[in-house]
C-alpha cells in the first residue's frame, strides 16, 4: 500500500506460548507478528511450529476429559462461576489489551470482554440446574409395544473425545469463552485455537485460568499461531466448532480426516444481515428514529468487524432519501481515530491487510451501488493514516432493490451498509431473503401486523429475526449483540450451524442414544439423568 511506512517493534514485545500437553510451550521461530492496528506497532509474535498437536489432543482426551466427567453438571458450573470471577477481577487488563492489539474503544472492548465474562456466569447459573447428574435425558421413558413392560427413552453422555474451538479475529474474548462456557459444562475438553492477528487477548485470559489452577489439566488448552496439522489428527468423537469466513468453514468441512471419521462440525460464518424499515415508519416516527440509531451503531461498533453486523438497509422507496440523510448525518458525527483517546468513537479495522480488503470491497459495491456518504478531508484522530489501519464509514446505496446483484453476494467486513430501497412489504421479504442465509434481521415498526408477518418470512433464511417497536427501543439489547440464552447460527451462507441457545446448546456435546428394555430400567435411568429441556 502506497505511503505504508514499516512498522516499529514495542519495546516489551512479547511471543506468545502455547499451553498444551498441561504445559507452556514456545513454537520455534519468530512466526506471524500482532500489531497495533492504529499505529501498526508489532506487540508481539506467535509460532505452533515444531509443537506436537497429536500428543497434545491426545493429553485432551486422555487426561481433561476424564478429569472433567468424573465431575457433574453442577460442580461444572460452579467451575465456569470461578472463571468468570477470576476474568472479571482483571476486566481493565482485558480491556487494555484489546485496545492495543484490536484497536478497540471501550464500548467495542465491552462487547467482547463483558460478553465473554456474562455467557460465563449465564452457564453457571441455569448449569446448576441440572444438579447431580452425569447424562441427560430428553424426555420421560415411553412404551414402545403392548407390553407396557417395554419402553424407550432418549439418553445423552458427554463425547469422549475434544473440542476444538477455531476463533476468529473479532472476538478473541467472548469467542474463546462462549464456546468453552458450554462444551466444559457439557464436559468435553476445549483446545482453542484463536485468529493469530488478536490471539493475545485470548492467550492472557486462558493464562490467568490456568494459573488461577481451576480446572482440571488437559480441559484447557490453546494453541497461539498457525493451526498447522491440527485437523489431520481429529478422530471419532472429537467435534469443531469454528466461527469466521465461509470459505475457511467450507475447507474445514471438506477436510479428509473430517470427512473419514465424520467429525462433528459447527460453522458460525459471516453474513449479509438486513435491517428493515416498515413501510409505515415515516420520517419522524419513533420506529424511523429507532433504525437509523441502530444502523448507525451496528456499521461503527467494532469498525463493523462483526459476523452479525447490519450490511443491508431496506427502506421503502418513499423513505430512501430521508434515511439516508439521517443516517449520512448520525455517520458525520462519528470520531475515527487512536481509541487510545476518549474522544474517538470509532477506532481501526484489524490490520493493513483488512483494511486493503474492505477498501477493494467498498470499490466493488461502488461500481453497482454509489456512495451515499462518506466523510471528506479525513484524518483519523491521535493517528495518521499511513500507518493505521483506519476505514471511513461509508454508506452506499441502490438506484432500487432489482439493481446490484453483488449487494446481496459480497460481505464487505467493516464500517459499510448499502441502503436498497423495495416497493412493497413482499418485496422487502425478497430483498432481505437474497442475502443467501444470514445470521440476524432486524425490523423496525409500529405496526403490530407487519412486525408479526415480518417474523414468519424472515425466519426460513434468517438464524435469528428482532422486532422493535417503539416500546422496546430503548431496552432491547441490539440486533448485533448475541444473547447465550438464544440459539446462535443461521442457514445457508451463515453456515448451517447452532451454539449457545441455553441448556440446549449441550447437546452438540453429547452422544444421544435411544435406550429400549424394561420400565424400571429405564424409570432408573431416567431418575440418574438430567433433561435440559423442562429446565
Amino acid at each position: 500500500m502506497p505511503g505504508v511506512v514499516e512498522n516499529q517493534i514495542a519495546s516489551d514485545a512479547r511471543v506468545l506460548q502455547s499451553y498444551l500437553n498441561g504445559r507452556w510451550q514456545a513454537g520455534s521461530g519468530q512466526g506471524v507478528s500482532l500489531v497495533n492496528p492504529a499505529d501498526g506497532t508489532v506487540l508481539a509474535w506467535a509460532s505452533s511450529a515444531g509443537l506436537d498437536l497429536k500428543s497434545a489432543l491426545a493429553y485432551s482426551r486422555s487426561v481433561g476429559g476424564p478429569a472433567l466427567r468424573k465431575l457433574n453438571y453442577a460442580q461444572r458450573a460452579e467451575l465456569l462461576g470461578r472463571i468468570a470471577d477470576t476474568l472479571a477481577a482483571q476486566r481493565e487488563t482485558w480491556f487494555e489489551i484489546s485496545r492495543e492489539n484490536s484497536g478497540n474503544t471501550k464500548t467495542d472492548a465491552a462487547v467482547d470482554v463483558d460478553g465473554a465474562i456474562g455467557t460465563l456466569k449465564y452457564f453457571a447459573k441455569i448449569g446448576g440446574q441440572l444438579g447431580e447428574a452425569h447424562m441427560l435425558r430428553d424426555g420421560a421413558p415411553m412404551r414402545l409395544a403392548r407390553d407396557q413392560n417395554f419402553q424407550g427413552l432418549h439418553i445423552a453422555v458427554p463425547l469422549e473425545g475434544v473440542a476444538v474451538h477455531i476463533n476468529a479475529f473479532n472476538f478473541p474474548a467472548w469467542g474463546l469463552w462462549e464456546k468453552a462456557a458450554v462444551s466444559l459444562l457439557a464436559g468435553v475438553p476445549v483446545f482453542a485455537k484463536p485468529a493469530t492477528s488478536t490471539g493475545w487477548l485470548a492467550r492472557e485470559m486462558v493464562a490467568a485460568v490456568i494459573e488461577a489452577g481451576i480446572l482440571p489439566s488437559g480441559s484447557l488448552s490453546i494453541l497461539c499461531g498457525a493451526p498447522g496439522d491440527l485437523l489431520d489428527h481429529l478422530q471419532a468423537g472429537d467435534v469443531v466448532a469454528f466461527t469466521g469466513s465461509a470459505n475457511t468453514g467450507e475447507a474445514i468441512r471438506r477436510h479428509p480426516r473430517i470427512l473419514q471419521q465424520n467429525i462433528r462440525v459447527n460453522i458460525e460464518a459471516d453474513s449479509l444481515n438486513a435491517a428493515l424499515l416498515g413501510p409505515d415508519a415515516a420520517p419522524g416516527t419513533p420506529a424511523f428514529d429507532f433504525f437509523v440509531r441502530e444502523v448507525v451503531r451496528e456499521m461503527t461498533l467494532k469498525a463493523g468487524q462483526k459476523c452479525t453486523a447490519i450490511r443491508r438497509v431496506l427502506v421503502s422507496a418513499e423513505h430512501a432519501d430521508a434515511a439516508t440523510q439521517a443516517i449520512a448525518s448520525a455517520l458525520s458525527k462519528v470520531v475515527v481515530g487512536n481509541p487510545a483517546n476518549p474522544a474517538v468513537t470509532m477506532g481501526p479495522v484489524v490490520n493493513m491487510a483488512q483494511r486493503k480488503s474492505v477498501e477493494d470491497g467498498i470499490r466493488r459495491l461502488a461500481e453497482h451501488a454509489p456512495v451515499a456518504f462518506s466523510p471528506q478531508d479525513f484524518s483519523p484522530l491521535d493517528a495518521t493514516p499511513e500507518q493505521g489501519a483506519f476505514v471511513l464509514p461509508t454508506l452506499l446505496r441502490l438506484r432500487g432493490g432489482d439493481d446490484g446483484a453483488v449487494v446481496h453476494n459480497l460481505e464487505v467486513f467493516g464500517p459499510v451498509a448499502t441502503i436498497v430501497p423495495y416497493r412493497n412489504k413482499q418485496d422487502a421479504f425478497a430483498l432481505a431473503q437474497r442475502g443467501g442465509g444470514s445470521l440476524a434481521a432486524s425490523v423496525f415498526s409500529s405496526d403490530v401486523e407487519f412486525l408479526a408477518e415480518a417474523a414468519a418470512a424472515l425466519a426460513p433464511t434468517h438464524g435469528r429475526v428482532l422486532l422493535v417497536d417503539p416500546s422496546i427501543g430503548d431496552s432491547h439489547t441490539g440486533h448485533g449483540i448475541v444473547l447465550p440464552s438464544l440459539m446462535h447460527g443461521g442457514p445457508g451462507r451463515a453456515g448451517g450451524g447452532e451454539e449457545l441457545g441455553g441448556l440446549n446448546g449441550l447437546w452438540f456435546y453429547h452422544q444421544r442414544s435411544a435406550i429400549q428394555g424394561p420400565a424400571p430400567v429405564l424409570a432408573t435411568i431416567a431418575v440418574q439423568a438430567a433433561d435440559p429441556r423442562a429446565e
